[in-house]
């Protein structure tokens, strides 16, 4: 699977354009709904990532890009969760975590990618 962070704010996977954080699962893309994420307290600069969103299980791995900076908050909940189902979680700033993709069959895919701080 092809994909590259190519701005800040912007990602492009397998030819497509996109200016929003996405899940990619087994291939398919999709758009992150951080609404589960922004109910918690305002204890953090950007939404983070929790596991009341829909996170892609799926995989025997899950790769976390972070942002442009790093920046995204993953919350202790997805590595114990990750651990319960055997599954190792990858965390790297979104442009290291789209060069781990590159190569791969895309149903072996499963990410969630932000795309700005």
């Amino acid at each position: 699977m092809k994909a590259e962070l190519v701005a800040f704010g912007e990602l492009e996977i397998e030819g497509e354009r996109y200016h929003r954080d996405v899940v990619i699962e087994a291939g398919r893309i999709r758009k992150r709904d951080k609404g589960p994420s922004k109910a918690l307290p305002g204890r953090f600069r950007h939404t983070p990532l929790s596991a009341a969103e829909q996170i892609p299980w799926g995989g025997k791995r899950l790769v976390i890009g972070t942002g442009a900076r790093g920046q995204l908050p993953i919350l202790p909940e997805i590595g114990e969760e990750a651990a319960r189902r055997g599954i190792v979680i990858e965390v790297l700033p979104t442009a290291e975590a789209c060069r781990l993709l590159d190569g791969l069959d895309p149903a072996d895919v499963y990410a969630i990618l932000h795309v700005t701080c």
